[in-house]
């Protein structure tokens, strides 16, 4: 009942994009950080992208910044990552995330913190020609 929905994902070409979801079902995101994450084959989780609970606050890992934007929409319960010029080595799983905070700038990239809360199912990305 309470649970985080990824969708968007799917087949791209190389310098192609892909626009993922991640929505909320039965609980109200305005409260919470969300982040987004990959785990590509073989390779362990890693972090992608973080939003804090309004909106300003953002981070990026070094190796999609300006090619991915996240953003959210509150009144939606929706979080969105835009995936711009996207590489072989973008193919992964995609999740988001989100964790319950007080504080409103928070924008957090590593999962540890995100053990307490939502995790979505997961959206397959795979870029290839």
């Amino acid at each position: 009942q309470l649970q985080l929905v990824e969708s968007g994902g799917g087949l791209v070409q190389p310098g192609g994009s892909l626009r993922l979801s991640c929505a909320a079902s039965g609980f109200t995101l305005d409260y919470y950080a969300i982040g987004w994450f990959r785990q590509a084959p073989g390779k362990e989780r890693e972090g992608v992208s973080c939003i804090s609970r309004s909106g300003g606050s953002t981070k990026y890992a070094d190796s999609v910044k300006v090619r991915f934007t996240i953003s959210r929409d509150n009144a939606r319960n929706t979080v969105y990552l835009q995936m711009n010029s996207l590489k072989p080595e973008d193919t992964a799983v995609y999740y988001c995330a989100a964790v319950l905070t007080t504080v409103q700038g928070l924008c957090i990239m590593i999962s540890r913190p995100y053990e307490s809360g939502y995790w979505g199912q997961g959206t397959q990305v795979t870029v290839s020609s």
